[in-house]
C-alpha cells in the first residue's frame, strides 16, 4: 500500500448552521476565503501532499460544487461526488455510504479543516500501525477549541468530545486515516457520527495516533472563517 495512492474523501454534507446567513445560499466548500471559494484552498493542500484523487461527500447544495469543480482535471486531481441521499447520515453514515467509491483505505478530513500539514507522513504511519484507523492529534491545551484527547507515549489513551479527563490536553486535528473494515458493523441507514467509531476502534485497541505540531484551521464558525481568511491573505 503505498499512502500517496490512497483517496482522500472530504466530508462536506452538513447544512453549516453556525455559518448562517453565508450558507443558506452557499455550500460551506464554495463559502470564499481570501478570494476564493473554500475548497479551492484545500485542494492545493492535497496537491501539496502529492495525492491526487478526492472523494467528497456532499449534501446541501452539493450540486453547485459539481458545477464549479467538475471532475477536477483542471485542478490536476480527480474528484468523485458521492450525495447523502433524502436524509443526513453524520459524518459516519456519509462515509459508510461513499465506501464503495473509497476502496480499501483512506484519508478523511472534514469540508471545514484547513491542515497545512503534509498528508502522506499521516498515511504512512497509518499503514506501519497495521490498525484499522488512525487519528492525527495536536497539543491544544485548550487554546483552539476544547481538548478531548488523553495521548501518551505515542498512544492515545482517551478520546472523548463530551467527558474532559484531567490528562487530556490534546485534541483531533481533523485528518484521519482508515480501512474499509474499520466500519464493519455499523449500519449503514442510520445517523452515525465519526467519532462513535473511532472510540469504538480505541476500545478494540484499532485506533493509532499521530502527533502534528503545526496548528489547525477552521471555517466552521465566522470566527474561525475571518482568522483563515486574514492568513491565507497576508500567505500569499
Amino acid at each position: 500500500m503505498n499512502p500517496a495512492e490512497l483517496p482522500v474523501a472530504i466530508l462536506a454534507g452538513g447544512l453549516a448552521t453556525r455559518l448562517k446567513p453565508i450558507t443558506e445560499k452557499v455550500p460551506k466548500l464554495l463559502v470564499e476565503v481570501a478570494g476564493e471559494p473554500f475548497f479551492s484552498h484545500q485542494i492545493r493542500l492535497v496537491r501539496k501532499s502529492g495525492l491526487a484523487r478526492i472523494v467528497v461527500c456532499v449534501g446541501y447544495l452539493g450540486e453547485r460544487i459539481v458545477e464549479r469543480y467538475g471532475d477536477g482535471a483542471q485542478w490536476g486531481v480527480r474528484i468523485d461526488y458521492v450525495f447523502d441521499g433524502p436524509k443526513l447520515l453524520g459524518t459516519g453514515g456519509a462515509l459508510i455510504h461513499a465506501l464503495p467509491r473509497l476502496g480499501d483505505a483512506f484519508y478523511v478530513l472534514y469540508g471545514d479543516s484547513y491542515l497545512p500539514i503534509d498528508y502522506q507522513p499521516v498515511g504512512q504511519s497509518f499503514i506501519e500501525s497495521g490498525k484499522l484507523g488512525l487519528m492525527t492529534v495536536f497539543e491544544n491545551r485548550g487554546q483552539y477549541d476544547a481538548s478531548n484527547l488523553w495521548f501518551e507515549n505515542g498512544s492515545i489513551r482517551a478520546y472523548d468530545k463530551k467527558t474532559r479527563l484531567p490528562g487530556m490536553r490534546h485534541i483531533d486535528y481533523g485528518l484521519g486515516v482508515f480501512r474499509k473494515a474499520a466500519f464493519d458493523g455499523f449500519p449503514g441507514d442510520k445517523v452515525l457520527d465519526l467519532a462513535d467509531v473511532q472510540k469504538a476502534l480505541l476500545s478494540r485497541g484499532q485506533l493509532a495516533g499521530f502527533e502534528v505540531a503545526e496548528r489547525f484551521y477552521e471555517i466552521g464558525s465566522h470566527a474561525g472563517l475571518e482568522e483563515l481568511d486574514r492568513l491565507l491573505r497576508k500567505t500569499r
